[in-house]
């Protein structure tokens, strides 16, 4: 069946926002993008009739519960929009007979490796965040073998509240900042994930059969000190940076060490040439200015 009017919920965070700004360099496809107001993860059971109303050929979900420390005290809450929704949005797809992609997170994984987790690594999150993002994946693949998750990480954009932004405001603001250096991961470009996930469902509409999981995040990896240095030596600006640990730096929840995803199912099947983080970081920070 091809593919004429997809579905896409989260319009206002940062990849919901950058697939709306894309929307127009895909005219065979009516998209449909809805925010909290339209279709509330919060309320599952709400979904199937709304969906069904709508009536489209796929679906790419990219609202999500995000706030990692408060997901500690609202457990419900995230588990409602990160486990049980997910699970609805997959059984309302199944029952269509359409493409479901969904987003998933480098939180799903322990954050004690040293090599890049791969889309088969064992899941194990040491957050609560990250046991409903883990929750939602098996929960939407059980309720629907085809279901598509793409996990990704450490993602910023022109759009929304993301580290890039705040490192900028943090620099502009104070004359000293405190970076923690012994996090690593892979930076990702909302605007990159976007085209990714749009060639996704090109490949899908041209009968390509995708399902299962992958992985995407802007090549090279870096610790957030690192990331922040880099915004800073593009800003341009004079603020101290600091590299501090972890354990100089508590928060409610745990935070992996390593982060580091391996990406290449993604390039291969979709023949993808993933740029690298730095190149989108000059990229995301000329649009800002």
């Amino acid at each position: 069946m091809a593919i004429k009017k997809i579905l896409v919920t989260g319009a206002n965070g940062q990849l919901g926002w950058e697939l709306s700004q894309m929307a127009v360099s895909y005219p065979q496809y009516e998209m449909i993008f809805t925010d909290r107001s339209i279709i509330d993860l919060s309320k599952p059971e709400t979904l199937t009739s709304i969906i069904n109303e709508m009536a489209p050929d796929a679906i790419i979900n990219t609202a999500a519960y995000t706030a990692v420390d408060k997901a500690e005290t609202e457990k419900e809450l995230a588990f409602a929009v990160n486990a049980k929704s997910v699970e609805q949005l997959a059984v309302i797809a199944n029952e269509r007979k359409i493409p479901f992609i969904t987003f998933s997170t480098d939180y799903v994984f322990t954050g004690n490796a040293t090599a890049p987790y791969t889309t088969d690594t064992a899941l194990a999150p040491l957050n609560f965040y990250g046991s409903t993002k883990a929750d939602g994946e098996r929960m939407a693949t059980a309720a629907n073998p085809n279901t598509i998750i793409i996990r990704t990480s450490w993602v910023f954009s022109v759009h929304g509240n993301n580290f890039v932004k705040s490192m900028i405001r943090f620099m502009k603001e104070r004359d000293v900042l405190n970076i923690v250096s012994d996090q690593k991961g892979r930076p990702t470009y909302a605007k990159d994930l976007a085209d990714a996930t749009m060639q996704m469902i090109l490949a899908i509409d041209a009968g390509k059969n995708i399902k299962g999981v992958y992985h995407y995040a802007n090549q090279g990896e870096t610790t957030w000190f690192e990331y922040c240095k880099k915004i800073q030596s593009i800003m341009g600006l004079t603020c101290q940076v600091n590299s501090i640990l972890t354990v100089d730096f508590p928060t409610p929840a745990k935070r992996p060490g390593y982060s580091v995803l391996a990406t290449d199912k993604i390039e291969k099947e979709l023949s993808l040439a993933i740029p690298h983080w730095e190149t989108s970081l000059l990229e995301c920070i000329n649009k800002l200015s």
